[in-house]
């Protein structure tokens, strides 16, 4: 007899998938307040009493720093929105099934991807 081809994972599954999204949740938002708690200081640099060239190339720095930290809270916050994204498909029963085949995306590929939405193959024809 032929096995059937599973449609979608089982409650056990999808609340073990729930928990690895919850801890890189809890990582992602405590990564996200230190970027933005980064970007949210401002001078005691301690250059008040330095040459002027100094404190014009230590204030580029900062500048500098703090767009980068920008731009990872944006992408850390983008990031948080796929894993909250991802609970709500374990919430809705359709986690782990690939948005263009309709199969399930491996769970090796979920435990180190747990916010993706398309299977390795079509991801790998993207790029192509």
């Amino acid at each position: 007899m032929a096995e059937v081809e599973k449609t979608r994972y089982s409650d056990e599954e999808l609340s073990e998938f729930k928990e690895i999204i919850l801890a890189k949740l809890e990582k992602a938002r405590k990564d996200y307040d230190l970027l933005r708690s980064t970007i949210m200081q401002t001078g005691g640099n301690g250059t008040d009493d330095t040459a002027p060239t100094f404190k014009i190339l230590e204030e580029g720095a900062a500048t500098l720093s703090k767009e980068e930290s920008g731009r990872l809270a944006q992408r850390q916050q983008k990031f948080i929105q796929h894993l909250e994204a991802a609970l709500i498909r374990i919430e809705n029963k359709t986690y782990g099934i690939c948005r263009e085949t309709g199969k399930l995306i491996p769970k090796e590929r979920l435990k180190i991807v747990p916010h993706a939405t398309l299977c390795i193959e079509v991801k790998d024809n993207d790029k192509k």
